[in-house]
Order: structure tokens, then C-alpha cells, then sequence
């Protein structure tokens, strides 16, 4: 059926979005986790404020894309996922609010202890909820979340070797990301931090190119059956891009290259889920392909069709909410003499 495909390649877009926009924005609260005391970190956490404000709400609508589609279009596999991994899902919620109201909360408090607090679970909430996600994502890509309400273990359906890993690629990759799209935004708002995040760019891309070279070989004894289907065919160039845009990212943040590095860089992390999701095609969970947990033709076409509209109001705005972002600077606004942060 050319309807499921379509909503299939539609949710993968989204997951991929999200991971992108939304890892990102968690790696800024990674960043601001590191950034040091509150008056030495204080000019990296206004930058951080600055780069993940206007944003860091919105990203979540590609969650919410991917749930409800996943939910309307293929109900079984939602049922299947969220009754099984229902521990590290509730994590993620919660640490998705907490993050959020730590983030506003910190920014309104006067006082030097309040938004030390709020900052604190700010960046906490930054590295656990995509550690979470990552998980549920190693447990499916593995095969620990079988078809049926929780039929899965509870436990090891996201804590065994493949999710962990999963997790902290989720981490690392968000950190990675962070790192390189405020190299740009620092050369343009506080050009003195542009050198600080280029370090900690090259250092976060090589730890996560490591992490993934190791978790070629966690993968490969824990988890053979989804080892031999990224060694293979489509997901095996996919998974030669990935490494080779990695490569060329760091190259360009040697040369100092801000703009273009995005672009290599969003691609490594994107071809890593591309990977992914060649490598199962055209099985969802085990033993349950795409035609099989599909909901009705009627359900598919109608999701078709509103999902064409959505996007064709979404995407616009959300790019020019971009563009106007990064084309107009922060206000000069003078900086708090008793610093802030955790």
C-alpha cells in the first residue's frame, strides 16, 4: 500500500527533525551542565539562553508529529512501544517538563540560589531525556520490543547493552550538535565563546565517533540479527555517509568553517537513523511488517491528505521563525554582575 509508505517516511522525517532540532536544543542544556561556575559560565549560559530561546518549544512539535502519527497510523506499534517501554517514556515526559519549566523558571529568578536550582534540573533534564529516548530507540532497533501490550520486559527492553549505548550516542550526538551550531551563533553574537565551542565541538565529535566505532562491536555480540542488516545493502552506505560526513566535519571546524559544518554535521546524525530505519525496513516490530500494522485505507488516506496540509503551514513557518532568529542579533542587554546557572 503506497499510503503506509508514504505516513512511514513521513514519520521517519520527523524522528529525524527532532533529533536534529531537538538534540541540538538538549545539548545546549548539556553545555550549560559544563559551563563552569556561575560567574565564569555566565557569558556561555546567556549564549546558550539566547541560541535555544526563540526555539526550544517549538522542536517539540516534531515530537508530537511523530507520536500522533505513529499513534493514528500505526496503533499497534504504538501500543506495542508505549505499554512495554512505559518507564524510560514516563522519564522522558517528565524530564521534557522539567527542563522546560527550569528553563523559564531561571530566567525569571532574582536570586543567585533559585536560578542555580532551576538551572540544575535544567541541564539534568537535558541529558536524561534524550539518554531515555535513546533507549526506547536501542530496545525497538534491537528487537526487544515484541508485538502485543507489554509483551516486553519492562526492564531489559531499555536497559541491556544495545539501548544503553543507544542512549548515550543520543546524548553525545545532541552534545555534538549543540557545540556546532554555537560555534555560528557565538562568532555572531559573542565572538570571544566562537573558539570555546569550536574545542568542545572537536572534542564531542571525536568521543561520539568513538562511542560508535565501540558500539559497532556492543551491537554486533549483542544484538547480531540488526548487526547483519547495517553491514548490507542500503543501510550499510548509509552508515559509510554518516561516517564520512563526521569526517568532514571535523575537518571543517579545524578550518573553521561554521556554516558548512552544520550542514555535514546534521547529515552524520541523520544517516545514522536513516541507517536504522533501511536496516528494519519493511518490519516495524519483530515479525510485524509495515502492511500488517497499518490501520485502514480510510485512516491512511485521510492521515495522507492532513499531513500534506500540516506541512505545507508548518514548514514555512517554522523556517521563517528561523530566519528571523538568525538574522536579527540578541538586544546588548547588560549582564547580571551575580552571574547565573547551576
Amino acid at each position: 500500500m503506497i499510503a503506509d509508505d508514504i505516513l512511514l517516511a513521513e514519520l521517519g522525517l520527523a524522528v529525524t527533525a527532532y533529533a536534529l532540532l531537538g538534540g541540538a536544543d538538549f545539548g545546549g542544556g548539556f553545555w550549560d551542565l559544563f559551563a563552569g561556575g556561575s560567574r565564569r559560565g555566565m557569558p556561555q549560559r546567556r549564549l546558550i539562553e539566547h541560541a535555544i530561546g526563540p526555539v526550544w518549544e517549538a522542536n517539540h512539535v516534531w515530537l508530537i508529529y511523530a507520536v500522533v502519527l505513529l499513534w493514528s497510523a500505526f496503533p499497534t506499534v504504538f501500543a506495542a512501544v508505549a505499554s512495554t517501554c512505559y518507564i524510560p517514556l514516563t522519564l522522558a515526559a517528565l524530564g521534557i517538563i522539567g527542563r522546560g519549566a527550569g528553563f523559564a523558571f531561571r530566567k525569571t529568578s532574582t536570586s543567585l540560589a533559585s536560578r542555580r536550582a532551576f538551572g540544575a534540573v535544567f541541564a539534568f533534564s537535558s541529558v536524561a531525556t534524550p539518554f531515555c529516548l535513546g533507549a526506547v530507540a536501542g530496545g525497538i532497533a534491537s528487537g526487544r520490543v515484541p508485538p502485543g501490550i507489554a509483551a516486553g520486559g519492562p526492564f531489559t527492553s531499555w536497559l541491556n547493552p544495545t539501548s544503553v549505548l543507544s542512549g548515550l550516542l543520543a546524548v553525545g550526538v545532541g552534545a555534538y550538535l549543540a557545540a556546532v551550531f554555537l560555534t555560528r551563533d557565538a562568532q555572531r553574537e559573542r565572538s570571544e565563546l566562537a573558539e570555546t565551542f569550536r574545542r568542545r565541538a572537536l572534542g564531542a565529535g571525536v568521543a561520539v565517533g568513538a562511542l560508535a566505532a565501540v558500539g559497532l562491536v556492543v551491537v554486533a555480540v549483542d544484538a547480531p540479527a540488526l548487526f547483519g542488516l547495517l553491514a548490507s545493502g542500503p543501510a550499510l552506505a548509509l552508515v559509510v555517509a554518516s561516517i564520512a560526513s563526521g569526517a568532514v566535519s571535523l575537518v571543517l571546524l579545524a578550518l573553521r568553517r561554521y556554516v558548512a559544518v552544520r550542514v555535514t554535521a546534521a547529515l552524520a546524525a541523520a544517516a545514522i537513523i536513516w541507517a536504522w530505519g533501511a536496516a528494519q525496513y519493511p518490519l516495524l516490530l519483530p515479525g510485524v511488517t509495515i502492511s500488517q500494522a497499518a490501520a485502514g485505507p480510510a485512516v491512511l488516506h485521510t492521515l495522507v491528505g492532513v499531513t500534506i496540509v500540516g506541512t505545507v503551514v508548518l514548514a514555512p513557518s517554522l523556517w521563517w521563525m528561523f530566519h528571523l532568529f538568525q538574522r536579527f542579533p540578541a538586544a546588548g542587554a547588560p549582564e547580571r554582575a551575580d552571574g547565573e546557572g547551576t
